[in-house]
Order: C-alpha cells, then structure tokens, then sequence
C-alpha cells in the first residue's frame, strides 16, 4: 500500500534513537524527508548518515534543547513549511511521589509534557496559515494506567492524552489532524532505566529490573520499529479522519 508520504517533510523529535530514530526510518522508507531534531549534534548526523544509505532519501538534522522555550520558537521559524510533526523527545524518570525531588519533575515536564504542548502550539498555528498538517504525540500507556512507581510519568502522560484528545477535535476546522500514540515499554535504553529505577523501588536492586517488567504480552517488550509503523501508517492521508483521538498500541496488556 503506497501511504502517500513521499516527498513529505516529517520533522521527528528526539530523533536521534529509539523510537523517534524508528519513526525516522519508517517515514523514510515511503520516501518522505525526514528532519531529526535532538540535543546531540553527533548522534544525530549518525543517525541521518544511516537513513539515507539505508533509503536514499534527504535527511535534515537540528541540534535543540526542547526543554528550552526559546530553542522550541526557534525551531518553528527555522521549519515553516513542515507536513507532519512527530513529538517523541522526553525521558520522564521514574520513580514514586516520594522518590523524586521537585526539580526532577519540572526538568521532566519541560522537555516532554511543556515540550509537546508548546510544540504542538506553534505548528498547529503555522499547519492552519498553510492550509494543513499532521502532528502525532508519542505518549505512552501509563497516562492510561497510572502506577505509584511511575508517578511523574503516569501523570505528564494522562495531560498529554486529554491536551491530545482537546486539540484533534478542533482542529480539523483548519484540515490539522492531531492525535496520538500510546506505546507500553518498549525495548530502548530510556525504558531500560525507567524499569532499573522500579527495581530499586520494589526489590532495592537495579539488577533485577527485567523482573519488574511483570508480565508481557507475547513475552517481550514492543518494538521501536511497530510503534515506529503505526505512527507512520497513521500519519498517512489514507487516514485522514483520523483527529482527536489517543491510540493504545499494548498488545492488550491494559487488560491481563
């Protein structure tokens, strides 16, 4: 099925690994142009230098701080003509209400929960002076099933889902689609220390965090790559009803 994404400009942040660097190629493999956007300058040419051997296809790559304000405004004027906004970069730590420390949790949501949100404001805002746009909010399951050990994350999430779920349902008045994607742990170095952190909270052993995944479905953890698929298919204009709405991708864990 061709998804009707070549020669698309797709800018995905926190580009540079994990699952934005998957999105990265997914996109690039229907020949849309992907623009990758993260703190590490090197990291990120890497990573573009493999995407376009692996698809030959322009990749772009910005060096930003998107917990900063200033550098998100930057940004968006520097890429004013962007078809699709993947959000993805944020690594909210774990931990209990107990555990982190009040300058931990607004670090965490500066980046992610500020981040997206002041994301989604300006090209939402450029997206309606063209005429249209896509924006996709890679959150995570635990907005929809909050845990004590992940309180920071377990809340940041939930306000992204509802701020998602605001914003897609108006602004289809300006042809802008906004939705999201809610992934379960996914195999990247950020979940890996996300479940070392709920070790130590339950077992007082970072080692035994692959005992703190619990049980999974189709025993593993998700892929990249998967989330990485639907949020392309997703973005695509053949499904272009799409607004408004957060996608749970669990395998159906929210119900074992």
């Amino acid at each position: 099925m061709d998804l009707n994404l070549s020669g698309k400009r797709v800018l995905v942040t926190g580009g540079s690994k994990g699952i934005g660097l998957a999105c990265a190629e997914a996109f690039a493999a229907e020949g849309a142009l992907p623009v990758l956007v993260a703190r590490d300058a090197a990291a990120l040419e890497t990573a573009a230098a493999g995407i376009r051997a692996r698809h030959g296809v322009a990749v772009e790559t910005m060096a930003a701080d998107l917990a900063d304000g200033a550098s998100r405004e930057r940004l968006a004027a520097a890429l004013p003509d962007i078809d699709v906004l993947v959000n993805n970069a944020g690594a909210i730590p774990g931990g209990s209400v107990l555990d982190l420390g009040m300058a931990e949790w607004e670090a965490a949501w500066q980046l992610k929960v500020f981040g997206y949100i002041h994301m989604t404001k300006l090209f939402v805002e450029a997206m309606r002076e063209r005429g249209g746009g896509t924006i996709v909010n890679v959150i995570g399951m635990m907005g929809m099933t909050p845990r004590w050990d992940y309180a920071c994350g377990s809340a940041g999430n939930a306000a992204l889902i509802a701020f998602t779920q605001a914003v897609g349902a108006r602004s289809t008045d300006w042809n802008v689609r906004v939705f999201g994607v809610n992934p379960s742990a996914t195999r990247t170095d950020r979940v890996a220390a996300v479940y070392r952190k709920r070790a130590k909270t339950r077992f007082d052993d970072e080692e035994r965090w692959a005992e703190a995944l619990g049980d999974l479905p189709f025993g593993r953890l998700a892929e990249p790559s998967e989330i990485a698929s639907l949020v392309t298919l997703l973005s695509s204009p053949r499904v272009a009803y799409l607004s408004g709405s957060v996608v749970d991708m669990d395998g159906g864990g929210r119900f074992r």
